[in-house]
């Protein structure tokens, strides 16, 4: 069980962050990047697992410069609210964020980790952002959008061939911007396929890409 702590950004902005510690010593640090349900059970539990697996978890709440407390989960409805605010949401203002809660991690090394909208700010975190070893985006939706940045760390990306929200001609534009990178594509695994609480969840497909991330981890944040 994890503790709401504060966090404070470059421009004085307070937000909440769900932090989750291990027993013992940490690995290092993972900073985790909400989907548009904000910090919700999901994130929490993600948090959680990282710690199991020994790394200090720090999910900022991204929405908490347009909205506090937000948490929704997955029904048409929050899907509707959770789009909205995000919308609503600053590229750079989420990316002083991140950078609020890789400082918040430090002198660990830290990595970054995404889902859905922060699949692709995991992406602008390696672009944009300070204070993080390496990146992993989820289903990044925006990725395409920003591919002619160039990451300043090393990045992993997971994508569902199954992803209506995501077309297989972006991931491959991305592919084609940035060929040495490690991009997975998962057959028959559509978007959200991590997460256990969504119809979308894809047990193989949710299983393999976190071994890849860890071993992506363990190599990176030594």
């Amino acid at each position: 069980m994890g503790t709401t702590i504060q966090l404070t950004a470059a421009d004085g902005h307070t937000m909440d962050a769900y932090k989750a510690e291990p027993d013992g010593t940490p690995r290092g640090g993972i900073v985790v990047v909400q989907e548009i349900f904000g910090v919700n059970v999901h994130i929490r539990e993600v948090c959680d697992g990282f710690a199991a697996d020994g790394y200090t978890a720090l999910a900022p709440a991204l929405f908490d410069r347009v909205e506090k407390g937000v948490e929704i989960m997955y029904d048409p409805d929050s899907i509707a609210r959770g789009r909205a605010l995000k919308d609503a949401c600053d590229w750079d203002n989420a990316v002083l964020d991140m950078n609020a809660a890789a400082a918040a991690l430090a002198p660990l090394k830290t990595g970054l980790v995404g889902y859905c909208w922060g699949g692709s700010l995991a992406w602008l975190a390696a672009t944009r952002g300070t204070g993080i070893a390496c990146s992993v985006a989820y289903y990044g939706g925006q990725v395409a959008m920003f591919k002619d940045e160039k990451p300043k760390v090393p990045v992993l990306l997971h994508f569902g061939d199954q992803d209506a929200s995501i077309p297989m001609d972006a991931v491959e534009a991305v592919r084609a911007a940035h060929p040495d990178l490690p991009l997975h594509v998962y057959a028959g695994a559509g978007h959200g396929f991590n997460c256990n609480h969504r119809g979308s969840y894809d047990e193989g497909a949710s299983k393999l890409a976190r071994e890849r991330t860890m071993a992506f981890f363990a190599e990176h944040l030594v």
